[in-house]
């Protein structure tokens, strides 16, 4: 394995962190958390932000070098494997309320942080095993219908009115949370019934890709609550929450405030690296496999999260992924940083 695909697997700590949170009891149950809530933003306070590029040379080998695509592979497996650990651990009786809610924020962090964001990765590539590993990814949230909206309605969409997944300037991240968990999932619907409705077939069909995700999650619940029990189906559904809890703050510190012009015939002006709040921060880079180098992820979706190269041009957070989440669950707060940054984008000539 090359050095360079080495930093990668340290995303893999927090399978590590949640099988101690599964396995064990008392404050072990939180880890996770803080590594990822109170480790990591602290750390990224102290360790500068990396705005290097590969080289032409250096990005060519890096995209035809399988192990990057192998590392999300194993992401699958384990995403899986956690679930299975957690559901069957939840069956111990003598969990105190605080170690069940850590356990069940752990999990919610591997469905956020793996389960969603590398199935983000995996349903922009074209070969369907990667498709049907992200919707399987997907599953584990129960977030199945991202995979249609997000490659063909947010993509298309992004920073403007029409995009349920756009936050807008001035609208808390609470608010945006109803707006886009509801209006993305009716989008999701418009998107696959309108594809059935160009075949010349009914939307009540079995190739209408969201019948084929309700009835997926329907199943998959189903057989936690035969398996284990309707206990057991509350812990992960609450985790399954929030893990897309976790996938929309991503998308509200993502867009916020930032808006493409629309053109004198209604259509509106190429996605470009100014449309997305960008991060160069190296550990939120690596936890979520360089989702935070957004800016140039909407300029070419079709570019491996290995390859994704910094703008000048991009604006960019105050600071890491997990520590603008954080700072977006406090809109004073997230208003006065944010809301002068997009002033001064707005005076820039």
């Amino acid at each position: 394995m090359q050095t360079r695909a080495f930093k990668y697997l340290s995303p893999l700590i927090l399978y590590v962190l949640a099988w101690l949170a599964f396995t064990g009891k008392g404050w072990i149950t939180w880890t996770p958390m803080l590594y990822a809530w109170v480790l990591m933003p602290i750390l990224e306070l102290f360790i500068s932000p990396d705005k290097k590029n590969l080289d032409e040379a250096e990005e060519e080998l890096a995209k035809k070098d399988r192990i990057y695509d192998y590392l999300l592979y194993i992401i699958v497996v384990l995403q899986f494997g956690a679930l299975y650990v957690f559901l069957t651990a939840m069956q111990t009786t003598d969990l105190l309320w605080w170690e069940i809610t850590g356990r069940i924020f752990s999990m919610g962090l591997l469905c956020g942080t793996f389960g969603i964001n590398v199935a983000h990765e995996l349903g922009h590539r074209v070969n369907i095993y990667e498709q049907v590993f992200a919707k399987a990814l997907l599953l584990t949230s129960l977030y199945m219908h991202f995979f249609i909206e997000h490659n063909k309605g947010h993509h298309k969409n992004v920073a403007t009115p029409e995009d349920p997944s756009s936050a807008r300037y001035n609208e808390t991240v609470f608010k945006f949370y109803f707006r886009t968990v509801i209006f993305s999932y009716l989008s999701a619907w418009k998107i696959a019934n309108n594809e059935l409705k160009k075949k010349g077939l009914p939307a009540l069909h079995w190739k209408n890709e969201m019948l084929q995700a309700q009835v997926i999650q329907f199943l998959f619940v189903t057989a936690i609550v035969l398996i284990f029990s309707w206990q057991i189906t509350l812990y992960f559904l609450a985790a399954a929450t929030i893990g897309f809890l976790l996938l929309e703050t991503v998308n509200y510190i993502e867009h916020y405030g930032l808006q493409r012009q629309q053109r004198a015939d209604g259509n509106y002006e190429r996605a470009m690296p100014q449309h997305s709040w960008n991060s160069n921060h190296i550990l939120g880079r690596l936890m979520l496999f360089e989702l935070s180098r957004h800016s140039d992820h909407h300029y070419l979706a079709s570019r491996k999260y290995q390859v994704l190269q910094h703008h000048e041009d991009a604006p960019q957070l105050p600071t890491g992924y997990p520590g603008s989440m954080i700072l977006a669950l406090v809109p004073p707060l997230w208003f006065y940083v944010m809301n002068k940054k997009i002033k001064q984008l707005h005076t820039q000539p």
